[in-house]
């Protein structure tokens, strides 16, 4: 040493020595003192010229030091730090100190430990950037201040925080924020240069030189980062924004997501304390769903609650389950949720601030461009582009595989609001009538691919050709994606007294609706048009609707008292206008229903009245009705014990298939073959002909398979499974499997007994409920 004071290396080695002394790897001194290893490393190296004091006195508790021992080190450790430079900071600038962390940070747990890795590499490829980003309230400034606390020891140079205040009227210029920088740093107003290239350039300079973190909070775009970003030397940065800032280069991304449920009722109980939410359990976790998950909204319901320390979580649950309320319940102080949505919305033009707007009045969990153009009066074209806009401010989130967008729940309800108070009442009816109109309008053109009559003359109905749906893949597509919106036109159309048009849409639907029988929405469908056929008095129509109205009541819904309602609603009208088609229809759903009644005589007796009364039918549409209540018949008769009549029954339903039916497609009559080949092997298996069975139940399998049936393709993969159980086969327990797990998310009553046949793969089951396997109409 010379004139008495140690070394910057005198630190590095004697931090070795005392660790070696110690018996200790650097991994197990990193572990106690909580020190990365690599900043350890450089430590021991004396390429970290002097850690801060805490991390000093970190390793002095880890390694055991006496007092004496502690004050020797820290004394090696201040000679390495930085002397600050005899100069004036620029006025204003100040030390850019970090924030007071967070003593309630909750969860965040995997995206700390990227970030920690993160800063362990700094340096390795030249300094390391983050950007934190993602929607108003998911505590990105929490997590970066909690983050820059945790890396502190291995950033002896300094940590600095700086806002750059990207929500005001007028965020921080680059030029500004070099010049407090630079002040941070000891560089005196005086030399700080005028222009914004040079200070980004004597910036550069001076942090590639040191081992510093920087967080830049509160972000408004890429122009305003870049320049204040180091381009050489080990320092980490940790930006956080509202936007994506997709535009910069070579920077690592930390997208915070919502809260899972669990994490906002801890992050409510570190507020509160336990003992109130453990008095209150359930309404704990109702007050986190009610927020959303959302952090900020998470922790002012929490200081809300700890402002008031006698008030009752269930309180607080009650009034934000009232939506018009909920956003006024989430305020606490100056904390509110509202606020921090309209710093988001008051940066956007405005035509983006319209798309936000009208698309909360889109129906269901999502919605795609069409719909928020055709809610807000835009092209496709623009509002995709507005769309995606509002995805990289953090206001919309996009789908992972699919050109839709969704709000946060909140964020609706906010957006909402907007509607009601910028829009007014005349404005947003309109735009939801002129929605409601084309979609339902597109809605009954893409469902008319799937009817035997329209196939080929559909596209021509819809509102806009050009952008239709094209061939079945396409319409299907469209079709189940816009469930929710079509629906809701529906009933606007119904509450508007559209009874025409709601009719032909849900004509329009009901073959559609066999390839998705599970959805339960069918019953409102034909809820709705029946009564629509009346109020227009027509019976023909509204026998055809209440037998589309039975179906869905025994099928998609198991309700067979209502099904049997409707049923003999619409016998009556069919009888009364002497429509024989709809009679036989009407009577072979009532069977349905009476089978699952309990009542199987009664059933056949409506069955064999069926039968007679379509036998003279001679259209399409009655041999089609015709086989459908063939089929019905024979399976009936299979349960009652009359497996040989039963396939009787089949055969000469599988005759009339074969034969075809004229007018009517080969993929159609394929369909019904399926299915009659599926009871033929259900009647083989009630025979104990398990060899016999499995051909026929096969073929049917790969029939609906083919066309994309899961209702019908898993209740014949359970049939099939359980003659291959009988016989013994090797893919008996995987048939079985997948069928069970299927038909329990189709929420099938038949899952229990796939769980059954599971359970005694030796028995090869009774056979199918036979009102699973009655058809649908033409």
């Amino acid at each position: 040493m010379r004139d008495g004071t140690p070394s910057t290396r005198d630190f590095g080695q004697q931090l070795r020595n005392l660790r070696v002394r110690a018996a200790l790897s650097q991994e197990a001194l990193s572990h106690a003192a909580g020190v990365s290893v690599r900043a350890l490393a450089d430590m021991e190296r004396g390429r970290t010229r002097g850690p801060q004091r805490r991390t000093v006195q970190a390793l002095a508790e880890a390694l055991g030091l006496d007092d004496a021992e502690a004050a020797g080190l820290e004394q090696s450790a201040a000679a390495g730090r930085p002397r600050p430079k005899a100069a004036t900071a620029p006025s204003g600038s100040g030390v850019l100190g970090l924030p007071r962390d967070i003593r309630d940070f909750t969860a965040r747990g995997p995206a700390l430990d990227r970030l920690l890795e993160l800063a362990d590499d700094a340096g390795t490829d030249g300094p390391a950037v983050t950007v934190v980003a993602g929607q108003p309230g998911l505590g990105k400034t929490a997590f970066a201040v909690h983050a820059a606390h945790r890396l502190a020891p291995q950033f002896p140079d300094g940590q600095f925080a700086l806002d750059l205040h990207g929500m005001d009227p007028e965020p921080a210029t680059p030029r500004d924020a070099l010049a407090r920088l630079l002040g941070a740093v000891g560089v005196a107003d005086a030399a700080i240069p005028s222009g914004t290239d040079d200070r980004a350039g004597l910036w550069r300079a001076l942090a590639g030189e040191r081992r510093m973190l920087l967080l830049l909070d509160n972000a408004a775009g890429e122009d305003q980062v870049g320049p204040l970003l180091p381009a050489t030397g080990p320092s980490l940065t940790i930006v956080t924004s509202r936007h994506a800032l997709a535009g910069l280069e070579s920077v690592h991304r930390i997208d915070l997501a919502l809260l899972r449920r669990e994490e906002a009722v801890e992050l409510l109980t570190r507020i509160i304390g336990p003992a109130r939410v453990r008095a209150e359990a359930q309404a704990a976790r109702d007050l986190a769903d009610l927020c959303g998950h959302l952090p900020l909204a998470v922790r002012i319901a929490g200081q809300r609650l700890l402002s008031r320390p006698h008030e009752r979580l269930s309180k607080l649950v009650d009034r934000l389950t009232a939506e018009g309320r909920r956003l006024d319940g989430l305020q606490a102080g100056n904390l509110q949720v509202r606020a921090a949505f309209a710093l988001s919305y008051r940066q956007l033009p405005d035509g983006s601030r319209t798309l936000l707007r009208r698309a909360a009045l889109a129906a269901g969990a999502d919605f795609s461009p069409g719909t928020a153009a055709l809610l807000a009066g835009s092209t496709y074209d623009e509002a995709v582009a507005r769309a995606e806009e509002l995805t990289d401010a953090g206001l919309l989130q996009s789908a992972p595989d699919a050109e839709r967008y969704r709000f946060h729940d909140l964020l609706r309800l906010y957006a909402a609001e907007l509607v009601d108070t910028e829009d007014g009442p005349e404005v947003r009816a309109a735009a939801l009538a002129r929605t409601a109109d084309r979609i339902l309008r597109r809605a009954t053109a893409a469902a008319l691919h799937f009817d035997v009559d329209h196939e080929q003359n559909a596209s021509h109905l819809d509102p806009g050709p050009g952008q239709a749906p094209t061939g079945r893949d396409e319409a299907r597509a469209w079709l189940e994606a816009e469930r929710a919106q079509w629906l809701a036109a529906l009933r606007q159309a119904y509450d508007a007294g559209h009874y025409r048009q709601v009719l032909d849409a849900a004509r329009a639907m009901h073959w559609f609706s066999d390839l998705n029988q599970h959805w339960e929405q069918w019953v409102e469908v034909f809820r709705h048009s029946s009564d629509a056929a009346r109020a227009l008095g027509s019976r023909q129509e509204e026998a055809v609707h209440l037998n589309y109205l039975a179906w869905a009541y025994n099928l998609c819904v198991h309700d067979p008292h209502a099904a049997l309602t409707a049923a003999d609603g619409a016998l009556t009208a069919a009888r009364e206008c002497a429509d024989e088609l709809e009679q036989g229809w009407a009577l072979g759903y009532a069977a349905g229903a009476l089978y699952r009644l309990g009542r199987p005589e009664e059933a056949m007796e409506r069955l064999r009245e069926a039968v007679r009364c379509l036998g003279s039918q001679e259209s399409p549409q009655g041999r089609l009705a015709e086989l459908t209540t063939l089929n019905t018949l024979g399976t009936l008769l299979r349960h009652t014990g009359r497996a040989a009549e039963a396939l009787d029954v089949h055969r000469r339903s599988e005759r009339i298939c074969r034969a075809g039916v004229p007018g009517r497609t080969d993929e159609l009559i394929a369909l019904y073959l399926a299915v009659v080949r599926q009871q033929i092997g259900n009647d083989l298996a009630a025979l104990e002909r398990w060899d016999e069975a499995e051909t026929p139940l096969r073929q049917a399998l790969a029939a609906f398979d083919e066309a994309q049936m899961p209702v019908w393709s898993e209740q014949a993969r359970l049939d099939l499974g359980q003659v291959l159980g009988a016989m013994g086969h090797p893919e008996a327990r995987a048939t079985l499997l997948t069928a069970r797990d299927a038909l329990a998310e189709l929420r099938s009553p038949r899952r229990t007994e796939a769980a059954e046949a599971l359970a005694a793969l030796g028995e090869a089951g009774a056979g199918a409920d036979t009102a699973d396997r009655v058809g649908r109409r033409p």
